[in-house]
C-alpha cells in the first residue's frame, strides 16, 4: 500500500469508539435474522459520528483515514461471520483509494474478493449474500470476484486494473493467496515500471485533455483536472512501481524530492481533501466538482466573508483563487516528478553527452537543463533566456526537473532591478515576438510563477475567477488562451477555420502588438476602477519600457481601453443603422486599428467561454468589420443616411427579385404595408425570402410560418405572418424555448394591413457546443416549422404556464434593468438582464399576464447580457400609464 502524505497510524479516542466490532460480533452470533438492522446502525453510527465530528472542526485527515479504518474493522467483522467455516482459500482485498488507507465520506468501497480458484457452489452463496448484506446497509460498494489466474490475465490487459491490485490491502481471509497475487503482478512479471510510467502517462495526458488542458475551469474536478488529487496519485503510483516505495515521503530519502517540496504536496493534497470532504457532506453524495451550488458555502466555511464595501462575490473569489493557486503548485510538482522519474525510469540506461546550448543551458535526453546549480544565481537573465532557446529549437521536449526545482528555488531573483535591465527586456521581447512556440512558452512562464515575477500586474490575475457564466476560465488562463487563438490564425493549415481573420491576421504589420494586447487585455481585472482604462495605463509603460515606438505603444493601450467595444457595438447595438457604424467607426479611426481590434475581440469572445461563440457571432463581427471597413475606406464624409441604406436594400432586394420572375410593382404591393424598420433591421436576401413566400401566398387566414437553414452561420431563419392578434410573440417563443434552441435575434413588425411579421435567427444547441451539421439543421428547421403550425392554428390559454429560466444562473447576481419611454403614443421598455434560456418565454409571458400588446421588438440575445427592446400598449391600445408600468416592472423583477 503507498501511504499518503499525511498517514495517520490510529484512530483518535473520539473516533475508535464510533465502532464497537466486539459487539457487533456478539449480536450477529446472538441474532443473525436481525444483521441488517444491526450493520445499518453500525454503518450509520460511523457516518453520522464522522459527519458531525468534521463539522465540529474536526480535521479531514482525520475523516479520511478514519473512515477507512472503520470501514476496515466493519468489513472484517463481516468477514469472520460469513466466512469462518469456508473451505476454499479466499482473501478479502481493499483496491483503490481504499487500498491506499483513504476513504472520503460518500466514497466508494472498492473490495476484490480473491480466490485460489473458481468457487463453490457454497462459496458463491456465501459471497452473495456477504455484498447482498453491504448494499443493502447503504455502503457504496465496487467489488469483483477473481481468481489468482483471472486476477493476473486482467492486470496483463488493463492498466487500470494492475493500478489497483498495486495499491491493495489484505483486510481479511488467506495470507498467502494475497502474496501470491502481489508476486505475479510486480513489475518483474507483469507492467515493469519502463511501461507502467508510458502508459500511466499516456492517461494523464488523455485526461488532462477532456479538461480543455486546464484545471481552471470555473466548476473544477478537484480529483481529474490539472495538479488535482490524481496528479498527486500519479506521482505515487510510478513511485510504488518502481522504487516499490510506501510512501511520498519516500520520495525525499530517494533524493527526488526536497522537503519542502513534500510539504508542499502535503499542504495541497490536504486542501483538496478537506474541499472534497464538504463537498461530499454538502452534497449528500460523492461529488469532485466544485459546483457553483457549493462555492459559497464552502467559502464561508473556509472562513472567507465579504468585507464592506466588496461585490458579493469577493468571498467566493477569494476561496476559488485560493483552490487555483494551490493546484497551479501541485501542477508545477507533478511536472517536475514525472521529468523526473522519465529520468531514472525511461533514460537511466541511455548513452551520449549532453549537447551543449550556451554557456547557461545545454540539451540532456531532449529536456532543456541548465549546466549548473548556480546557473541562475550568476547569470538571473537566464530565467528568461530559457524559453528563447525552447522556442528556438523545436526539438526540445521540455525543461528538466532539475532545472524546474532551480527556477522554483531563484523566482526571487527576478526583483525590480532584473525588470529594468535592458537584457531581461530585450528576451521577454523576443519570447513575444517570436515566430513559434509564443502560447507555449507562456504557459510555461506561468506555470512556474515567471510571468507573475516579471510583469508583478499579472500576479494578480493568477488563480483569478469571475464569478459569473460568461467567463469559464481564469483570468490569466483566459488571457493564455486569447493568445492562442491569435497564434493558432498565424498558422496555414488552420486558415480555413476563420477565412476572414487569418486573412487579416497575415497583412498585420506587427503581431507582437496584437499579443502584447492580448496580454494586457484584463490585466487589471479585479482592482477598483474600469479594468480597461487600469490595464491602458500598464500596457502603455510597459511597451515604452520595452522600447516600443511612441504610435505602436499607444495601439496598444488603446487596444486593451477598446477591446470591449466591438463585441458590445456588435452584440448590443443595431448594426443595420448606419449612424452606429459611424459612431463606431468615428471611435476607431482607421482601418489598420480596425484589423488589430477584430483580431483581439474575435480570439477574446472565444477564449472567454467555448459555449459562448458561434457562428452568428462569427457573422455579427463579420458584418461590423466590413461596414466600418467600407465606410473608413470612403471617408467619414460620405457615410450614408439610414434612408440612403434602406434604398439601397430595397434596391438589391429588387434586382434578386427580378431574376426571379416578381416585378418591382408586385414587390412594392406587399412592401407598401411594411415599415422602414422592416428594411433597416433585414438584409436584401431575407427581404427577397420574405418577398417571394408573400407573392405566393393563397389562403390568407392560415398562419404563414417558413424556416430556412443557414449553412454558413449555423442557424435557422424563421419567419412567421399570420392575422395579427394578441400573444402571436409568446406562442413562438415558449414553443422555442423547449425545443432546444437559442434565439439570437428577432423583429416583430405590426403591418398596416392587420397583420403580424415575425422574423427570428435561431441557433440550435448541442451540448458540446458543436456546429449543428447540414443535414440535422435542416431536419431542426422543418420540425419547427412544424410545430409551429399546429401551435400557432390552435393557440391555447398560458395562465398557468410557469417558465423557469434559472438553472445555474440562480447563483448569479448580475442586476436586472427595466426602463420605460413614451413617444408617438407608444411605450417603449428596454429590458437588460442575464442572458439565459427561456428569457423571452418569460418576458412574453408577463405581457400576457398583464394584457400588453406587442407592437414591435428587437431582441438582441448575445453574449453574457441581453437587451432586448419592445414596444407595447396596453389593450386600450394606449400607452402604459406609471401603474401598468409599475405592475410590470414588479412582475419581471420576480420572475427574472
Amino acid at each position: 500500500m503507498l501511504r499518503a502524505c499525511l498517514p495517520q497510524s490510529h484512530l483518535s479516542a473520539e473516533l475508535d469508539a464510533l465502532f464497537d466490532a466486539a459487539a457487533l460480533r456478539g449480536a450477529l452470533t446472538q441474532d443473525a435474522g436481525q444483521r441488517l438492522t444491526l450493520v445499518k446502525a453500525a454503518v450509520s453510527r460511523i457516518d453520522e459520528g464522522l459527519e458531525q465530528f468534521y463539522r465540529d472542526g474536526g480535521d479531514a485527515s482525520e475523516v479520511v483515514f478514519g473512515r477507512a479504518r472503520l470501514i476496515d474493522r466493519l468489513l472484517q467483522t463481516l468477514y469472520e461471520h460469513f466466512f469462518a467455516a469456508l473451505d476454499q482459500p479466499l482473501a478479502l482485498l481493499a483496491v483503490g483509494g481504499y487500498g491506499r488507507g483513504e476513504l472520503h465520506p460518500k466514497s466508494d468501497i472498492d473490495l476484490m474478493l480473491l480466490l485460489e480458484a473458481s468457487e463453490s457452489d457454497a462459496t458463491r452463496e456465501r459471497i452473495e449474500q456477504f455484498l447482498m448484506l453491504l448494499w443493502d446497509s447503504r455502503l457504496e460498494i465496487g467489488h469483483s470476484v477473481r481468481t489468482l489466474d483471472e486476477c493476473v490475465a486482467e492486470a496483463e490487459k488493463d492498466i487500470t486494473v494492475t493500478t489497483n491490485i498495486m495499491e491493495a490491502r489484505l483486510l481479511a481471509g488467506d495470507a498467502t493467496l494475497f502474496e501470491a497475487m502481489k508476486a505475479r503482478t510486480a513489475p518483474d512479471r507483469i507492467w515493469d515500471s519502463k511501461a507502467f510510467f508510458q502508459a500511466k502517462l499516456e492517461e494523464q495526458i488523455q485526461r488532462n485533455g477532456k479538461f480543455n488542458d486546464t484545471a481552471y475551469n470555473l466548476e473544477p474536478n478537484i480529483k481529474e483536472s490539472h495538479g488535482g488529487l490524481r496528479d498527486i496519485q500519479m506521482i505515487g503510483w510510478v513511485a510504488k512501481r518502481h522504487f516499490n516505495a510506501d510512501s511520498l515521503k519516500a520520495l525525499v530519502d530517494e533524493g527526488f524530492l526536497l522537503e519542502d517540496e513534500y510539504q508542499t504536496l502535503c499542504k495541497g493534497q490536504h486542501l483538496l481533501w478537506r474541499i472534497r470532504c464538504s463537498l461530499h457532506y454538502l452534497a449528500g453524495r460523492r461529488e469532485d466538482r466544485l459546483l457553483f451550488d457549493f462555492q459559497r458555502q464552502l467559502a464561508h466555511e473556509f472562513g472567507f466573508e465579504e468585507a464592506p464595501g466588496e461585490p458579493a462575490n469577493a468571498a467566493i473569489e477569494q476561496f476559488m483563487q485560493q483552490y487555483y493557486r494551490t493546484v497551479m503548485q501541485l501542477e508545477q510538482l507533478n511536472e517536475m516528478l514525472l521529468q523526473h522519474f522519465r529520468e531514472a525510469i525511461i533514460y537511466a540506461d541511455a548513452e551520449g553527452a549532453p549537447q551543449i546550448i550556451n554557456e547557461s543551458f545545454q540539451v540532456c535526453h531532449g529536456y532543456l537543463q541548465a549546466r549548473g546549480d548556480d546557473t541562475f544565481e550568476k547569470r538571473p537573465d537566464a530565467l528568461l533566456q530559457m524559453f528563447v532557446i525552447l522556442e528556438e529549437h523545436a526539438d526540445i521536449q521540455g525543461v528538466h526537473a532539475q532545472t524546474i526545482r532551480l527556477i522554483r528555488h531563484n523566482l526571487h531573483r527576478i526583483d525590480d532591478a532584473f525588470r529594468q535591465s535592458e537584457t531581461a527586456r530585450r528576451l521577454f521581447m523576443r519570447i513575444i515576438s517570436s515566430p513559434r512556440g509564443v502560447t507555449h512558452e507562456l504557459r510555461r512562464m506561468n506555470r512556474y510563477g515567471i510571468l507573475a515575477a516579471y510583469i508583478p500586474a499579472f500576479d494578480s490575475i493568477v488563480g483569478r475567477m469571475q464569478y459569473d457564466l460568461f467567463h469559464a476560465y481564469t483570468v490569466d488562463q483566459h488571457t493564455l488562451f486569447v493568445i492562442r487563438n491569435m497564434r493558432r490564425l498565424s498558422v496555414p493549415e488552420f486558415c480555413h477555420e476563420f477565412p476572414l481573420a487569418s486573412g487579416i491576421f497575415h497583412h498585420l504589420p506587427k503581431p507582437s502588438l496584437l499579443y502584447l494586447a492580448g496580454l494586457f487585455h484584463d490585466i487589471a481585472k479585479g482592482r477598483k476602477g474600469d479594468h480597461s482604462e487600469l490595464g491602458a495605463v500598464d500596457a502603455y509603460r510597459f511597451c515604452i519600457e520595452h522600447s516600443l515606438k511612441e504610435d505602436e505603444a499607444r495601439l496598444v493601450s488603446w487596444l486593451v481601453q477598446s477591446h470591449l467595444l466591438m463585441s458590445m457595438t456588435a452584440q448590443r447595438q443595431d448594426i443595420s443603422d448606419p449612424d452606429v457604424i459611424a459612431d463606431f467607426a468615428q471611435k476607431v479611426g482607421s482601418l489598420s486599428r480596425l484589423d488589430y481590434l477584430y483580431l483581439l475581440t474575435m480570439c477574446d469572445i472565444r477564449a472567454t467561454n467555448p459555449k459562448q461563440w458561434n457562428s452568428w457571432k462569427d457573422k455579427l463581427l463579420g458584418e461590423l468589420y466590413h461596414k466600418t471597413a467600407a465606410l473608413l475606406n470612403r471617408g467619414m464624409a460620405h457615410r450614408k443616411t439610414r434612408m440612403d441604406a434602406i434604398v439601397e436594400t430595397q434596391t438589391d432586394a429588387l434586382r434578386h427579385l427580378e431574376q426571379q420572375g416578381i416585378h418591382a410593382q408586385q414587390a412594392h404591393a406587399i412592401w407598401k404595408h411594411f415599415n422602414d424598420a422592416y428594411f433597416q433591421n433585414h438584409t436584401a436576401g431575407e427581404i427577397v425570402w420574405h418577398t417571394e413566400l408573400l407573392s405566393r401566398r393563397e389562403d390568407d387566414a392560415t398562419p404563414l410560418v417558413a424556416t430556412r437553414a443557414d449553412n454558413h452561420s449555423h442557424s435557422i431563419e424563421l419567419m412567421v405572418y399570420m392575422p395579427s392578434r394578441d400573444h402571436i410573440f409568446f406562442d413562438i417563443v415558449d414553443l422555442l424555448s423547449n425545443s432546444g434552441i437559442d434565439v439570437v435575434s428577432a423583429n416583430i413588425v405590426n403591418c398596416d394591413n392587420g397583420y403580424a411579421l415575425e422574423t427570428f435567427r435561431l441557433i440550435p444547441v448541442l451540448p458540446d457546443n458543436q456546429p449543428v451539421g447540414e443535414a440535422e439543421l435542416q431536419h431542426n428547421a422543418g420540425e419547427i416549422r412544424q410545430r409551429l403550425e399546429q401551435r400557432l392554428q390552435t393557440h391555447r390559454s398560458a395562465e398557468n404556464h410557469s417558465p423557469d429560466t434559472r438553472g445555474k444562473h440562480r447563483h448569479f447576481s448580475a442586476p436586472t434593468s427595466i426602463g420605460f419611454r413614451e413617444k408617438n403614443g407608444i411605450t417603449r421598455m428596454r429590458i437588460e438582464t442575464l442572458n439565459r434560456a427561456g428569457l423571452l418565454a418569460t418576458i412574453a409571458h408577463a405581457f400576457y399576464l398583464h394584457d400588453i400588446r406587442l407592437l414591435n421588438a428587437r431582441v438582441s440575445s448575445a453574449g453574457e447580457k441581453a437587451i432586448d427592446y419592445f414596444f407595447i400598449t396596453g389593450k386600450d391600445d394606449r400607452p402604459l400609464t406609471p401603474e401598468q408600468q409599475a405592475k410590470l416592472e414588479q412582475h419581471l423583477r420576480q420572475t427574472l
